[in-house]
């Protein structure tokens, strides 16, 4: 009970602390974009601490993980288990995993995830900027006075130049 409320008030606000029940947790372990990262859950069976808790890496956060790795990240962290039995070693376990995460994920491959991008050309082939230049519409002087006796001294037309009366 003491532990338990050890670890609440430890973690608390820690977005990658979670209490799946009174007695079970999960920790990431890296921040949620690392590849390296990975996720423990710690349950306590009835014995507790007097007996081992239960350590997994099941979740299917770690997926990406090889099996081999998640088996030797589970045999350091049991070797820490044996060397804090009969005491409250949850948090201690979770903070021997974040101090030892390089140690534990070193041969680890970095899969990035890359995205692909499909581009349909339609019509002309793509001709890089600088020798296509844009050309400006040209017009004429009474289309230029038409417009400018439209618009007002910033160029914008004014409000209401398109309203409808509905009475009519």
């Amino acid at each position: 009970q003491m532990e338990l409320e050890a670890l609440r008030s430890i973690y608390e606000g820690d977005l990658c602390f979670r209490e799946l029940s009174p007695v079970s947790f999960q920790y990431r372990i890296g921040e949620n974009g690392d590849p390296k990262a990975f996720l423990i859950e710690v349950s306590w069976p009835e014995t507790y601490p007097q007996t081992a808790p239960v350590i997994s890496m099941d979740a299917f956060f770690n997926n990406t993980i090889p099996s081999a790795i998640k088996r030797s990240i589970l045999e350091k962290l049991m070797v820490e288990v044996e060397a804090n039995l009969g005491t409250a070693m949850t948090y201690t376990l979770f903070e021997y995993a974040k101090d030892n995460k390089e140690l534990f994920m070193e041969n680890q491959p970095v899969n990035t995830v890359t995205s692909v991008s499909n581009s349909i050309a339609i019509g002309t082939p793509d001709v890089p900027a600088s020798k296509k230049k844009e050309k400006k519409e040209q017009l004429s002087k009474t289309q230029k006075r038409k417009l400018a006796d439209k618009t007002d001294n910033k160029g914008e037309l004014p409000r209401g130049w398109n309203w409808v009366d509905v009475i009519k």
